[in-house]
């Protein structure tokens, strides 16, 4: 069977040049516009993972490189199924040059599954390496049997960085060092709570000891086992990796039921300020990892703004304060203009795939490139690291929540504006 690629490059008009200002010139049919792919969680309980994709999509193409693409969105609805689905559509009906996808894995995954069987280029973030590459494989247990992608790239921290994170900001707390982990049945839940490549490993070579009760399914509306198991072991800190609304539900089950951490440390579902606003009170205090924020030292590769600059004019059009993934979405589309500049032919897939492994690209979010650094040999060609801190959310006397970076031991580069506090 002839695949997409084949055809379009069989067909393709001859090419000539387009002005990308700073950016090398590629090749692109007379009077088209380079196609980009977009899926992402805009509804359903993964959907504050796209609440800045608006105003990104529309920020880049009113710049001039964005002006020379044509980008089309499909909505996962928070369903992995789905994802498959209209990353197949992208692929055969639109006939896209470059797939992009953003936010956790249950996105991320078979979106870029689907561009790998098609032989279509996919540049993915928003979700950590170990669930994204390892999940993807035939076998995931059997690392043997674990093969590099040739179209899938990604970018992000990985399950070792969120461990030094973590760890450090609880060693600032004096604790007994038992954790409580909340674990989903999902991509996530699975790779973060796995005895042998999850967290406990490295929480126990930290000095820390992990108490799991076992996965609980998405969307939960009881968390009595699980609280009673933490207070049963007589937990200090809690952590997981939860969708924001299955934390709402637990974080005010566990405050009805007695259990009181002096540290609550959770991926996901407090990343974002609405869903620490919808706590109240008990929001205060509460951490979690910080992938970008209005204080990371980098700046656009499109729009030179810095990340406070991004940041501040999210909040002047939106009305809605700056949230971690404005930083990851807008660097999507600086590598998507950095690789399809670098081409003399988009419509070649496997000259767009070769210009992803071989970028070295300054962005918003710090340097993306695909050379191997901090990680294992498995995933090394598909995997580019970015840094990783911690921080805390601290209630201001408006109500209103800010996020404190409290540890930057992983990215002294990174202000850190505070240290930890215990919940109250």
């Amino acid at each position: 069977m002839m695949k997409r690629r084949t055809l379009l490059k069989g067909t393709a008009a001859a090419a000539v040049g387009t002005t990308f200002g700073a950016f090398p010139t590629p090749a692109i049919s007379q009077n088209a516009k380079i196609k980009l792919g977009y899926v992402s969680p805009q509804t359903g309980p993964l959907a504050a993972f796209a609440e800045s994709d608006t105003f990104n999509i529309d920020r880049f193409l009113a710049t001039d490189i964005g002006k020379n693409f044509e980008i089309i969105v499909k909505d996962s609805q928070s369903n992995s199924n789905r994802a498959a689905e209209v990353a197949k559509e992208l692929i055969v009906s639109d006939r896209i040059d470059l797939m992009l996808v953003a936010s956790t894995p249950e996105n991320t995954n078979p979106v870029a599954t689907t561009c790998e069987a098609e032989e279509i280029p996919c540049i993915s973030t928003k979700a950590p390496w170990q669930p994204w590459f390892i999940g993807q494989q035939g076998n995931p247990g059997d690392p043997a049997s674990w093969k590099p992608f040739n179209f899938a790239y990604h970018y992000f921290w990985g399950l070792e960085d969120v461990i030094a994170v973590y760890t450090n900001m609880w060693a600032q707390l004096e604790t007994n060092r038992k954790v409580g982990g909340l674990f989903p049945n999902d991509a996530d839940g699975n790779a973060w709570g796995d005895p042998q490549n999850g967290l406990k490993p490295g929480l126990a070579a930290a000095g820390f000891e992990l108490n799991d009760p076992g996965r609980y399914q998405n969307l939960s509306d009881d968390f009595t086992a699980q609280i009673n198991a933490f207070k049963g072991a007589g937990t200090e800190i809690l952590t997981g990796v939860v969708i924001p609304p299955d934390f709402t539900t637990f974080w005010n089950q566990a405050k009805q039921q007695g259990l009181t951490p002096k540290a609550v440390t959770v991926a996901k579902a407090i990343l974002f300020p609405q869903s620490v606003e919808a706590l109240g009170q008990n929001g205060h205090n509460l951490s979690s990892e910080v992938w970008w924020s209005a204080n990371h030292p980098f700046k656009s590769s499109i729009t030179g703004q810095s990340s406070a600059d991004l940041a501040a004019e999210f909040t002047e059009r939106t009305g809605r304060p700056w949230t971690q993934p404005i930083g990851f979405i807008h660097s999507l589309f600086e590598m998507a203009a950095n690789v399809m500049g670098r081409v003399d032919d988009v419509t070649d897939a496997e000259a767009v795939a070769a210009a992803i492994g071989a970028s070295r690209a300054d962005t918003v979010v710090g340097r993306i490139e695909w050379n191997g650094a901090g990680l294992p040999p498995f995933a090394a060609r598909n995997v580019a690291k970015t840094p990783l801190v911690g921080g805390q959310w601290r209630r201001q006397p408006d109500g209103k929540f800010e996020l404190v970076i409290v540890d930057n031991k992983t990215a002294t580069f990174i202000p850190a504006g505070g240290t930890m506090e215990a919940l109250s």
